[in-house]
Order: structure tokens, then C-alpha cells, then sequence
């Protein structure tokens, strides 16, 4: 048996050693567990994980490596990731990296050969707390003094915001659309490009008036990661903008949606994040299996006497996945509508995009 090269420590003292792989630099962060079977290239770089420690559930992870064309942002900031096994030889005809080599060329410490069950089942229990990836020889004692003494970092938005506008354009389009980038993953520009859409990508702190001056049919508000609250300048423009364009939000953006009509939000034990959720639309009472990314919740109590409509449940929890302000023509979910043309999902984008032809034609 290799000797050990890494270890995880738990805010709890439990400790997991393991071996190392990717960035060699100490971690220490948030740590929360994803379900997702597939998909670890869009996990690890999909800005909502931003500073977080990711434990996968699905035992193997880099089987079909990473291709350059299926990042859904161009600078990853996943804490770290621990899984029970890393492939080091996929089998794929597209792969370009490993997941080693991904994870060395974007910083990011990893560990393998975990018991990945029993940590899932640790924050499943206790909740989500921090966490270090440090050598295999570091005492524990001062691991523990290093996550003690680690302040969790704020203002998240400022690092994975565009700093510029950006476009994303597509032939012959029909709407122009607004995106308050939160962290948002490409795969929404795609989707609203495909939709007809010209997209132009705003930074989180820009104002009513800088929006306005593109002259949009609609407004996505992206999703994103850390804590609602270090975002709620968004709040201001949304207050600013409801009622005179319709507005879409998903993820961070459906929760800062909920704060501006006075609801509040609820940390979650240990959130939800994986692609097995399932959803109900209590308008047609389908049900949806979808991708969940989200530690924060709006909390019902708070939605008394707001003109709040609650659209989707999560049938796991009960919680809210969906609402929607029709006389503001705005709406959001909290889920992910996956992206791919056969999503069933997809259907929130049409309801965008009817928002902004009966804007049109009023």
C-alpha cells in the first residue's frame, strides 16, 4: 500500500487520509457534498462553488476527463474536491487534460482514496462546516488551529463577476437581454442565445441606469455563490427595474428576487447540490428531476403579505424551488434548468421570452 499523502480535517476533528492530487496548496473551506453521477467538469467550474470543498457521492470521477469546449466559466474557483477514486487514464476521443492536470493548471487541491460515504454522511448529520486538505504530516492540532483561525472570505461576487460588459451574440436575434453576471455559468448565455437572444454581461454592481442603457427587452439575473446578503446591492436594481422589463432569476438571483419583496432567507442544514432533485410545478402539478446548487432557502413565514406566488417545490424538503411576480413580470427558481435541448426545464426560457414579446406588443 502507497504511503498517504494528503489528509481532510473536519471542523469536527475527524480526520481522512488520503492522496493527493492536483494543486499541492492547503484548503480550507466550506464543505458540502454533490449527488451528481456525471457532470464533474461543469461542478468544478461552475462559479457557485467558489470557495467550497465539493465531496462527490459517485465513487469514480475522471473517467472521461476535461474538454477545453465544456467549462461553464473561464476562471474556476472551487475550493477543492475529494473523491473516492480519480481516473488518471480516461476514455474519451474528446478529452484534452486529466483531472490531475485540470486541477494543477487551475490551483485546485484535491484528495482521493476517502471514504467519501462516511463524510457525505457527516455533513448530512452535523451540517455543513469547514474543512482543510493539508499534508499528511501536519499535526492535527494544527489543522484544527488552521481552520479555527481561517476567516471565511466574503464578497465572493467581486472575484468571479466580470469586471467589463461583455457580448454574446447570435444570428438573426430577436431579443436583447441583460445579464447580471453573479457568477454565471455559460451554459445560460448558450441557452438564451439559442432562444434568439442577444446577451450582453454586465458586472453584479452595475447600476439601473448602466442597464437601461443597452436598451434590453428582459433582464437575467445569473446564478452565484456565498452568502445572498453580500449581494444585495443587486437588490436596489431589481427594486429599480421590476414592473418595466420582465426579469429571470435562477440560483443566487431567484433568492436576491425573494429579498426585495421583504422575504427572508434560511441557511440550510447541508443545502442541496446534485442533479437528482426532484421538483413539482404547482401549476400543471408535473414533476421535474433537476440540478440543485444552493446552501439558502427563502423561508415561507416571511412571504406574508408579499405578492409573492410560490411556483415550485422541492419534494425532497418542501422547500421553494420557484416564484413568480406576474404583475411585475418577473419570476424565478432556485434549481438549475438544465441546459440541453431535450431539458425539460427549458420551458422557464420560453416563459422569458413570452415575457418579453407580450412586453413588446402591450
Amino acid at each position: 500500500m502507497k504511503p498517504f499523502t494528503k489528509k481532510l480535517v473536519l471542523e469536527n476533528g475527524k480526520e481522512f487520509p488520503g492522496y493527493g492530487f492536483g494543486s499541492n496548496r492547503v484548503a480550507v473551506c466550506e464543505i458540502v457534498f454533490n449527488t451528481s453521477m456525471v457532470g464533474y467538469q461543469e461542478i468544478v467550474s461552475d462559479p457557485t462553488y467558489t470557495d467550497q470543498i465539493v465531496v462527490m457521492t459517485y465513487p469514480l470521477m475522471g473517467n472521461y476527463g476535461f474538454m477545453d469546449e465544456d467549462y461553464e466559466s473561464k476562471f474556476p474557483a472551487m475550493g477543492g474536491m475529494v473523491v473516492r477514486e480519480c481516473c488518471d487514464a480516461p476514455s474519451n476521443f474528446r478529452y484534452t487534460k486529466t483531472m490531475n492536470e485540470t486541477f494543477e493548471e487551475l490551483d485546485i487541491p484535491a484528495i482521493s482514496g476517502v471514504d467519501t460515504r462516511m463524510i457525505t454522511r457527516i455533513i448530512r448529520n452535523e451540517g455543513t462546516q469547514r474543512a482543510a486538505i493539508v499534508d499528511y504530516s501536519m499535526p492535527h492540532d494544527e489543522a484544527m488551529a488552521l481552520i479555527r483561525n481561517t476567516e471565511p472570505k466574503h464578497n465572493l461576487l467581486e472575484r468571479v463577476s466580470c469586471k467589463k460588459r461583455w457580448f454574446s451574440r447570435t444570428p438573426n436575434h430577436k431579443w436583447d437581454v441583460v445579464a447580471v453576471d453573479c457568477g454565471i455559468k455559460y451554459s445560460f448565455i448558450r441557452q438564451l442565445n439559442a432562444k434568439g437572444c442577444n446577451v450582453t454581461i454586465v458586472p453584479f454592481n452595475s447600476t439601473a441606469e448602466e442597464i437601461m442603457a443597452f436598451n434590453p427587452d428582459g433582464i437575467f439575473l445569473s446564478n452565484g455563490p456565498g452568502d445572498p446578503v453580500d449581494a444585495a446591492v443587486i437588490c436596489k436594481v431589481v427594486e429599480e427595474l421590476r414592473g418595466k422589463l420582465p426579469i429571470f432569476g435562477i440560483g443566487l438571483g431567484h433568492q436576491l428576487i425573494a429579498m426585495t419583496y421583504g422575504a427572508k432567507l434560511a441557511k440550510m442544514k447541508f443545502g442541496h447540490r446534485g442533479s437528482n432533485h426532484p421538483v413539482k410545478c404547482l401549476d400543471n402539478d408535473k414533476l421535474e428531476i433537476v440540478t440543485q446548487n444552493h446552501g439558502y432557502t427563502i423561508d415561507e413565514a416571511s412571504l406574508q403579505g408579499t405578492p409573492i406566488k410560490v411556483t415550485h417545490r422541492n419534494l425532497l424538503d418542501d422547500t421553494i424551488a420557484g416564484i413568480e411576480v406576474m404583475e411585475d413580470k418577473l419570476f424565478s427558481v432556485q434549481y438549475q434548468p438544465d441546459c440541453s435541448p431535450e431539458a425539460s426545464s427549458t420551458y422557464l426560457f420560453d416563459k422569458f421570452i413570452k415575457l418579453m414579446e407580450d412586453q413588446k406588443h402591450a
